[in-house]
């Protein structure tokens, strides 16, 4: 137990980590088993043995931080079957993307607690539906209450990674996240170096400004495509290499990558040699965090797949001992339970 509490504060803190056990992210909560943002999700992961549990912040209308994967929530609640909301349906583009749906912005935290959440990946996690429309969308605050008393419960250190979508687009449109996030920090505590919180983003700027105001771990994001939504002159693709990560390590912590940067998938969708990422990212004074681990056979490689259906679970677990042998410090997983069993 006391490995574990350690591990987990080094990972969250600017302390290079000390121990060969990677730590255990819960992506979106076990969202394999339960529909992902919800507190059964959340607290299915801490049984599971989870280090941290992961929120993605969307604003309210009045400016409240809610936990959605992204900020239009059709395919995530139940509210395209209330009649009172019938009428917020529209488009906007977000991040140079055109998305038609409801959006969270258009709403204010009383009306977005009205409606329930659902398994968003319904034809892939069937099972998961029959908890579709039992609990509500989580505040910010819900769910660092539900890691603290994870933690006063379980005697192990269980931290949050939030992550800030969209800042820029939220800016935009008069919803500066920056601002009620540090204040967020503030409220709960969570601003010092040691602090068991683990901020995320794919963009740049809201990083290097939170750098310049509190002491908390920072991790910047990386797909294998494309790239930040405030920096039009840099890619990813960039960023992953020896200078760019000595760029990032100027105001961050760790690296959140997408597993193909690390062990790359050739034509037929077999994984190819790994990379240098983690060595380079390493040598720089990056921790790694590699997303996201998921058992259905969509999303492996071909060689840990077992049979043709999508929906049918291969084999995680081998896939994360490939990544655990790299020395990744951290991974994400919809399937926390089966990433601590692995490790």
């Amino acid at each position: 137990m006391i490995r574990l509490i350690l591990t987990a504060a080094l990972l969250l803190s600017g302390t290079p980590a000390m121990s060969a056990s990677p730590q255990v992210i819960a992506h979106r909560g076990a969202s394999g088993e339960r529909p992902e943002h919800t507190a059964s999700a959340y607290r299915l992961a801490v049984e599971q043995g989870a280090d941290v549990i992961e929120p993605d912040l969307v604003m309210t209308r009045d400016g409240q931080f809610v936990v959605r994967h992204e900020n239009e929530i059709g395919g995530t609640t139940d509210v395209a079957d209330r009649p009172e909301f019938a009428a917020r349906k529209t488009t906007r583009t977000i991040d140079g993307v055109p998305t038609a749906g409801w959006f969270t912005e258009d709403f204010t935290l009383a009306e977005l607690k009205i409606l329930r959440a659902r398994e968003r990946l319904p034809l892939l996690r069937p099972a998961n539906t029959a908890w579709d429309g039992q609990e509500t969308i989580l505040t910010f605050d819900e769910v660092v209450a539900i890691a603290r008393e994870a933690t006063a419960r379980t005697g192990r250190v269980i931290g949050v990674a939030p992550e800030l979508k969209h800042p820029s687009y939220f800016a935009g449109i008069g919803l500066p996240m920056e601002e009620a996030f540090v204040a967020a920090l503030d409220r709960h505590g969570l601003t010092d170096a040691d602090a068991p919180i683990l901020i995320q983003c794919f963009e740049v700027g809201p990083l290097q400004r939170l750098k310049a105001r509190i002491d908390a771990p920072l991790l910047q994001l990386m797909s294998l495509s494309g790239g930040p939504a405030d920096r039009p002159d840099l890619i990813y693709a960039a960023m992953s290499t020896a200078e760019g990560l000595s760029a990032i390590a100027a105001y961050a912590d760790a690296i959140g990558v997408e597993t193909g940067l690390i062990l790359p998938g050739d034509a037929t969708g077999r994984s190819m040699p790994a990379t240098s990422l983690v060595s380079d990212a390493h040598t720089a004074g990056l921790k790694v965090v590699a997303w996201t681990f998921r058992a259905e056979n969509f999303f492996l490689p071909l060689e840990h797949r077992h049979g043709d259906a999508p929906a049918d679970h291969g084999d995680l677990s081998g896939y994360l001992k490939a990544f655990y042998a790299l020395g990744v410090d951290a991974v994400f997983s919809d399937f926390p339970g089966a990433a601590v069993a692995t490790r």
